[in-house]
């Protein structure tokens, strides 16, 4: 598996997944709707996304690689420096009181599997921080060794798989999942705990003498 710095990129990951967000909020309202495995398709879709993003990412280090390793080079460091910027919005976030996660009831309503894929699925690839994200993300991890494209699926895959456990998870215990996720001091120590990662590893990234 040539992937830079695996370790992180795999916590960092790992703990964005677990945070309360968009896509934490449209497993349980579904759910809520019409049962777990509404869950299970909503999760589905919205994981299937993250491939989209991923193929998009990797494009764009194509093309940027066409032009200039130097170039690529910087694309890194601004990647870096999004990712503490990520961070620092996410503990400001928490002392504004601005951290909190809307989940909405839904009356129960007959499961429907292509209507739950496509608001998963939508709801991933419409959104515009994930598409920044991975943007600024995966080309912290890119060995220019081997394929961008390869390196940046197989990323995702890894994505994919913790995602959707998380989320499954979510969609089988649903009462309980709202009542952690509207407790404020759950969502703002995930958020802090994300924060602070992602101030740490823009950081190591930034210091580090990375060599193409």
């Amino acid at each position: 598996m040539h992937i830079l710095n695996f370790e992180a990129f795999l916590v960092a990951i790992t703990i964005l997944t677990l945070t309360p967000g968009l896509d934490t909020a449209l497993v349980i309202r579904n759910s809520s709707r019409s049962g777990q495995l509404d869950g299970y398709v909503t999760s589905l879709g919205i994981c299937s996304g993250l491939f989209v993003h991923a193929l998009f990412s990797a494009l764009g280090i194509s093309a940027i690689l066409l032009q200039s390793a130097e170039l690529f080079q910087w694309v890194k460091w601004i990647g870096a420096a999004y990712l503490i910027w990520l961070g620092i919005s996410g503990l400001y976030s928490i002392y504004k009181g601005n951290n909190k996660i809307a989940i909405s009831e839904a009356n129960q309503s007959r499961f429907s599997a292509p209507r739950s894929l496509r608001e998963g699925f939508l709801s991933n690839v419409l959104n515009p921080k994930t598409a920044i994200f991975y943007l600024a993300f995966l080309p912290q991890f890119i060995d220019l060794n081997y394929s961008p494209v390869l390196q940046s699926l197989t990323m995702a895959g890894i994505h994919f798989l913790i995602a959707m456990i998380w989320q499954c998870g979510l969609a089988v215990a649903v009462n309980s999942a709202k009542k952690l996720f509207k407790s404020n001091a759950m969502i703002s120590w995930m958020e802090g705990m994300t924060g602070m990662v992602l101030i740490l590893l823009g950081a190591k990234l930034l210091l580090s003498d990375n060599k193409i």
